[in-house]
């Protein structure tokens, strides 16, 4: 017979012949003491080799989930039959945990420390199918509460938490407006500067101006806008509503019977919405800024010219378009923000994969439904 103590947890390990082996416990088999009986008792069974494990619970006093691990882990220790493990004298406490956890089928759950079996491609394909239709399942089922929301706000106004869309606004409006204003108007910059060093050669540099604004206005302004927005933005609504996913704050909602969708989304949603599109004509502003100032310094061209020349080039189609694209991307960004962080689950690290996934599922977005517009335009016009 061998005995070992570890805290608050005891074992005594006897040999009934024929690899028979006998294990007592005493005292607490709990979280604070799985792992060291895990570490000592488990490498004195593997050199054994039992072919039976009787483990007598009669003087445990302490019993949880982590003690039916421990049993399910010692469980692989003997070979598979009915009669290679057995389970005695365990009292009521021991009893109900094993019962709530499903001590029969928890060793699936168990690690093994047999070789990991390689899985076949065609199961890792059926997989990630699976996978990929849940997710999809998923966002469609988003999509809807989304939409029914929105059809509840409209319906009843005062339903709309106007203070935090207000708050809302002004972090993703007004907190931005420095960092949009300055990556335009370097933008502008140079894209003024590359094009001038190629039109001055012909005498044409007037149409400095009217290349800044058509590009800005019709394409890297929304784009830049809507990027940025997506990475400062849209990451942050992705955390914290996966913050709030994980510690159950939203199954809190739920059960006080808010609608998670009406709480969470709509006010970010509305806030994108109304915010964006002002963005961006900030950043049409700031851009063609930057490209006066490379044609008064470099072109030698006079203000008044320069700006007549931008007024003369846009169109108020070139202005609606910019923002009716603005718009679009706003809800894209806000949508896939929230649906990532009502996918977080697990732990912290999970609210870093939800904001990482929103702001390149969010990209990925607005260069697609740009290039729709493109297209859509192209025949349009």
């Amino acid at each position: 017979m061998k005995s070992n103590e570890h805290s608050s947890a005891h074992y005594e390990i006897s040999d009934r012949g024929d690899r028979v082996i006998a294990v007592r416990f005493r005292g607490n088999i709990d979280v604070d003491t799985a792992s060291a009986i895990h570490k000592s008792l488990f490498p004195l069974l593997s050199d054994r080799n039992p072919s039976k494990l009787v483990i007598d619970l009669e003087a445990v006093t302490a019993f949880d989930d982590y003690g039916a691990l421990i049993l399910a882990e010692l469980k692989h220790l003997v070979p598979e039959g009915k009669d290679a493990f057995e389970v005695i004298n365990a009292k009521n406490q021991s009893k109900e945990v094993l019962y709530q956890v499903d001590f029969e089928t928890l060793e699936k759950c168990a690690v093994s420390i047999k070789s990991k079996r390689s899985v076949h491609l065609l199961v890792n394909l059926g997989e990630t199918t699976l996978s990929q239709l849940s997710t999809i399942r998923l966002m469609v089922a988003f999509l809807g509460s989304v939409f029914l929301a929105f059809t509840k706000v409209i319906m009843n106004p005062k339903s709309l938490r106007m203070d935090d869309t207000i708050g809302y606004m002004e972090d993703t409006g007004v907190h931005a407006l420095p960092i949009v204003a300055m990556i335009s108007f370097l933008l502008g910059l140079i894209i003024a500067f590359m094009s001038s060093m190629q039109l001055k050669q012909f005498g044409a540099n007037i149409y400095v101006a009217s290349l800044v604004a058509l590009a800005m206005v019709s394409e890297l302004g929304p784009i830049m806008t809507a990027i940025i927005v997506a990475g400062r933005t849209g990451s942050a609504y992705a955390a914290e509503i996966g913050t709030m996913k994980i510690s159950e704050e939203v199954d809190a909602l739920f059960s006080m019977g808010f609608d998670p969708t009406l709480f969470l989304v709509v006010p970010r949603m509305i806030a994108s919405i109304m915010v964006v599109p002002i963005l961006t004509l900030f950043s049409d502003i700031f851009a063609i800024t930057g490209g006066l100032v490379i044609g008064v310094m470099m072109l030698k061209l006079s203000p008044g010219a320069y700006i007549t020349q931008t007024i003369d080039t846009l169109t108020l189609t070139e202005i609606i378009w910019s923002f009716a694209k603005s718009i679009v991307f706003a809800t894209l960004i806000s949508w896939v923000a929230c649906l990532r962080g009502f996918q977080a689950q697990g732990g912290a690290a999970s609210v870093g994969n939800a904001a990482t996934s929103a702001v390149v599922s969010s990209i990925f977005l607005i260069i697609l439904f740009d290039s729709i517009f493109a297209v859509i335009r192209s025949y349009w016009g």
